[in-house]
């Protein structure tokens, strides 16, 4: 059974690893906050991924546009299968460790 994490997103179909607590669908994970939507640059890590987003950064001093790039960690639950280039949706949550602070909540197709 999921329960509702008050974002609509698409729930995980799979079930999720025995003892999971860090899952925010079947687990006692709670999200709040603000969403990260981006691309997976790196998923070595266990349980853990990092997201890059891009946005344009206007300078006014020279009147043009410049690239900003921000990354992320995000906790993967198990339930979820995110490879490397994949654009997902990560929500905030508490502090999972020194550097995750976002859980992955949907994987865009």
């Amino acid at each position: 059974m999921t329960r509702n994490i008050g974002i609509k997103v698409k729930a995980p179909k799979e079930e999720p690893r025995e003892g999971d607590k860090k899952n925010p669908f079947n687990g006692t994970l709670p999200v709040r906050g603000k969403l990260f939507e981006g691309k997976v640059v790196k998923s070595k890590g266990k349980d853990t991924v990092v997201l890059q987003k891009e946005a344009p950064v206007y300078f006014s001093k020279f009147k043009r546009y410049g690239r900003s790039t921000s990354r992320i960690h995000a906790h993967v639950p198990s339930n979820l299968q995110v490879n490397e280039g994949d654009t997902v949706v990560a929500a905030e949550c508490r502090p999972i460790a020194k550097s995750v602070s976002f859980v992955v909540v949907e994987v865009k197709e």
